[in-house]
Order: structure tokens, then sequence, then C-alpha cells
């Protein structure tokens, strides 16, 4: 009796509660039909849990999958945006370039005049 608590305990540490309840033996089964009918429902569990593991897997795969195409539009539209950001700086120093010294003086006057206005009615 006692090496039949120690199989027990040792094949509970085992699998780990992942058999649900046990089986009642009959008096008609033997001590080698019952541990089949234990492993049948231990291989059971598993067979269950690794198709749990499985669709998670897959909703995983799904998910990192959906965050990739988002991550790739988005990597596009700032390569867009940094296309147009460039194309405006170089109009901006190609106007600069070209404007001759009077007119920027007067650009930057009309800048700082205008500062001095929206301050003024702000206050």
């Amino acid at each position: 009796m006692n090496s039949r608590r120690d199989y027990r305990s040792t094949r509970n540490a085992l699998f780990d509660g992942i058999e649900e309840g046990g089986i009642r033996a009959a008096s008609s089964y033997s001590s080698h039909e019952i541990a089949e009918l234990d492993n049948d429902r231990a291989v059971d569990g598993l067979e269950e849990r690794v198709n749990i593991l499985k669709r998670l897997t897959g909703d995983i795969h799904e998910e990192v999958e959906n965050h990739n195409r988002a991550l790739d539009r988005m990597g596009n539209d700032m390569d867009t945006s940094r296309g147009v950001l460039s194309g405006t700086m170089d109009r901006f120093k190609m106007v600069f370039e070209t404007k001759s010294r009077r007119r920027m003086a007067t650009l930057v006057a009309s800048f700082v005049a205008l500062f001095l206005l929206i301050y003024y009615l702000t206050k």
C-alpha cells in the first residue's frame, strides 16, 4: 500500500492538477486498467491544453502582424512627411537666398512689427 501511495504522490506532482477528479475504482478494475484510464485522462487534458496554446499563439501571431502593418504604414507616412518638409525647407532656403538684402530687411521688419502688434493686442 505504501508504494501505491508513493506512486500517486509522484504522479500527482508530475501532472500537477492536469486531470480533474479521480477515478473511482470498481472491484472489477485492476490497478493497471486504472492507471491506463488515469493516463488517458491526463493525455486528454494535455491535448486540450495544447489546443488552447495553439489558438493562443495563433492569436498572438495575428496581433503581431497587425501591429507590424500599422508600424509600416506609420513609417511610410513619416518618410512622406520628411520628404514634404525637406522640399519646403529647400524652397524656403531658395527664397531667402534669391531675395535681396533690402527685401530681407523688409521681411524681418514686417515679422517684428506683426509680432509687436499681436503682443499689444493680447495684452
